[in-house]
């Protein structure tokens, strides 16, 4: 039996489905988007969509495909499966309420189950009508639906889609565009399956996978924007010595540029950061005259779903350790300066804030290489940059700096 192929010729409405994948990590960290990306697959965390989601047309009396007689079944059939793979619209209320991680929980797992019964779906129609022209499309919806549901946390579905993977390989006119796609996928299902044991133990699996494939695949520029991820996420030596091999050796112009603001950025640590503005509350903010203070920097939004749940961590730290000296400035990255202002009053955050209405263009942003947000950098009591994720323990790294 013929195995799918790696290409785009699905329904519309799947595709969208395999997106909604996305929502695997809306609580990780919002991203700036990218002009070009390694194939838009390295595991870069994705923000809340800023555009409202059109609802999918309803099914109603969705025949069996055991029912189906006429001479026409077949195409029935992929009707039936083509409306089955339209993606589950959000809740209306998500476009004007924030849902909660519950709420994004449950209504993930909805919509694996609902993968996992459209890929049984498809399974079944390309096997009781082997000859429809629509056979390749059905197994690749199969092979895709499975991969889905599997970010989404439907790890019973691994073993098939690794053997359906497997075929793939085997294939002597797979491509090897199409073999390194399947072998990044198998990167990042190991690097994912390790979720639960945290952040660092996912990016030394990521790192090492991403290795094995430049090894495998010494000419293939895309690693490097993968590597570059890693490089991003870690910090210290390792980081710089990362970064500055990415700038080294990236022909994507792109990637070059980010590793070599990365390199830049990761000189910062240990020095002075000149940041100066009048706060959207007229305060005067100079971090060059706040020495005697450890202070967190945080490059947030309002719209960052990942901001704003971090915000009650934030919070609870001021509210312990400002007292003994611990200051905080945000650098918004929002566009409309009434919804920072009702945001900040609403969730009780006494610091001060920049607003320049530029987004991603944010002049600090841009300044110091930041592409993805909550960015929380730490500077020690000498006014010097001493931690670039500061996101992780921050209160012990707080008390820390405040200790020496």
């Amino acid at each position: 039996m013929k195995t799918p192929v790696i290409s785009s010729r699905v329904p519309l409405g799947f595709a969208a489905s395999v997106a909604s994948a996305a929502l695997a990590v809306w609580l990780t960290a919002c991203s700036k988007p990218a002009e070009s990306d390694p194939f838009s697959s390295a595991p870069k965390p994705a923000g809340v969509a800023q555009q409202p989601v059109e609802p999918a047309e309803p099914i109603t009396d969705l025949p069996a495909l055991t029912t189906l007689t006429k001479t026409n079944a077949a195409d029935l059939a992929w009707d039936a499966l083509v409306k089955l793979s339209e993606p589950t619209a959000p809740p209306e209320e998500w476009q004007t309420k924030r849902p909660d991680e519950a709420e994004i929980a449950k209504f993930r797992e909805a919509e694996a189950k609902r993968m996992g019964v459209t890929a049984e779906r498809a399974k079944d129609f390309y096997t009781k009508f082997p000859k429809h022209e629509q056979v390749a499309e059905a197994k690749e919806m199969e092979y895709e639906l499975l991969r889905a549901a599997v970010r989404l946390g439907q790890t019973n579905y691994v073993a098939r889609v690794e053997t359906i993977e497997a075929d793939m390989l085997k294939d002597p006119a797979a491509s090897e565009e199409q073999r390194f796609k399947l072998r990044f996928r198998a990167v990042e299902r190991a690097t994912m399956a390790l979720k639960s044991k945290g952040e660092e133990v996912m990016l030394a699996e990521y790192e090492k996978g991403i290795r094995a494939l430049q090894k495998e695949f010494p000419k293939r520029q895309e690693v490097y924007g993968m590597l570059l991820e890693v490089a991003s996420n870690i910090e210290g030596e390792k980081a710089l010595k990362l970064a500055q091999e990415i700038a080294a050796n990236a022909t994507e112009d792109e990637v070059k540029e980010r590793a070599t603001m990365l390199v830049k950025k990761l000189g910062l640590v240990g020095k002075p950061l000149p940041i100066k503005f009048t706060a959207v509350d007229k305060r005067a903010i100079d971090l060059t005259k706040m020495a005697g203070k450890v202070v967190l920097v945080d490059f947030w939004a309002t719209w960052c779903g990942p901001c704003v749940k971090e915000i009650p961590n934030v919070r609870a730290a001021y509210e312990k350790l400002n007292p003994k000296g611990f200051e905080i400035v945000g650098i918004s990255f929002d566009q409309q300066l009434e919804s920072l202002t009702a945001f900040v009053a609403k969730e009780k955050m006494p610091w001060a804030q920049y607003f320049d209405g530029k987004g991603w263009d944010n002049d600090f942003g841009k300044e110091y290489g930041i592409t993805g947000i909550p960015a929380m950098w730490l500077i020690d009591k000498k006014g010097n940059l001493r931690d670039m994720n500061a996101r992780e323990n921050l209160v012990a790294k707080v008390e820390k700096l405040l200790a020496e």
